[in-house]
């Protein structure tokens, strides 16, 4: 039975809960409000709004600036995500057989995009990147968003890959089946959930990432982002706060689907470990 709480107690939990409840409307009221203001019928930012119109999203369907934008952040997203998901799974794999000394200095290299200042990384990237001819062009903003996404596929892989067995690969081979065929016959049906919640960390990261393109790309490469950047010097009307709802909108979309995936996946685990496979 649960314990009873008592007076202070229950205040002392009542007024914790209603400091989250205020941080949590600090932190998405900026967010929200931009919401309705992307529906307005005229071009101010201003409440109250009158009139309801679409007339802001269809300016980004029928502006060719906004759809080479939208066209620039899908592929960079989808190649972004697919190299970056591939190798971070990987390193992942390759970590889990090391020692913990060598798997730990592993670690702080492969996570140290997420530690190092955007900016720093981004000058860094530029000055390699241009004699190489990588600079102002998709290949170059791929590779650098790969190189900024792998530590997400390492720590959400690595932390699922705890809950693995690694009997079952044993067991594979005492079968007969060859190292690549049990990783891909046992290993990756069991870490699918993780690997999609790992992708879907990188897509995210891709299409919201501004301060290294801002560096890479060249007037034909830019991004959503970019794109909405130089909106606001150049011509500040709704059609920025439309953009800003859909990148809302789509980061709430995948991050309930990240969570929808690590709860089956807790289950699953859970479930594993209820059932007592006995190890030797």
């Amino acid at each position: 039975m649960a314990a009873i709480l008592s007076g202070p107690e229950r205040i002392a939990r009542s007024v914790g809960h209603l400091f989250c409840v205020l941080g949590l409307l600090f932190l998405v009221t900026p967010i929200v409000v931009v919401i309705p203001l992307s529906f307005s019928a005229e071009s101010l930012f201003s409440y109250p709004m009158h009139g309801f119109s679409l007339r802001w999203y269809e300016a980004i369907v029928q502006s060719s600036a906004w759809q080479r934008a939208l066209r620039n952040s899908l592929v960079i997203g989808f190649a972004t995500t697919l190299i970056a998901t591939a190798l971070g799974a990987v390193a992942a794999v390759g970590m889990n057989r090391l020692r913990p000394g060598r798997r730990s200095l592993l670690v702080a290299i492969l996570i140290s995009p997420m530690i190092v200042p955007g900016v720093v990384i981004a000058l860094g990237l530029f000055l390699f990147f241009s004699p190489v001819g990588l600079a102002g062009n998709l290949t170059g903003i791929i590779v650098a968003h790969a190189i900024l996404g792998i530590p997400f596929v390492v720590i959400t892989f690595s932390a699922a890959l705890l809950s693995f067995d690694n009997n079952l690969l044993r067991a594979a081979a005492s079968l007969g089946a060859a190292p690549f065929t049990a990783y891909r016959r046992v290993m990756f049906p069991l870490m699918l959930p993780a690997l999609i919640a790992s992708a879907l960390f990188v897509f995210v990261t891709s299409f919201d990432e501004f301060i290294v393109a801002s560096f890479l790309a060249g007037p034909e490469q830019y991004t959503l982002p970019l794109q909405m950047w130089s909106g606001v010097h150049d011509d500040v009307n709704p059609t920025i706060l439309a953009a800003a709802t859909l990148f809302v909108l789509t980061s709430v979309v995948l991050l309930v689907a990240v969570e929808a995936l690590r709860r089956r996946t807790e289950r699953l685990t859970s479930g594993d470990r209820r059932a007592g496979t006995p190890t030797r």
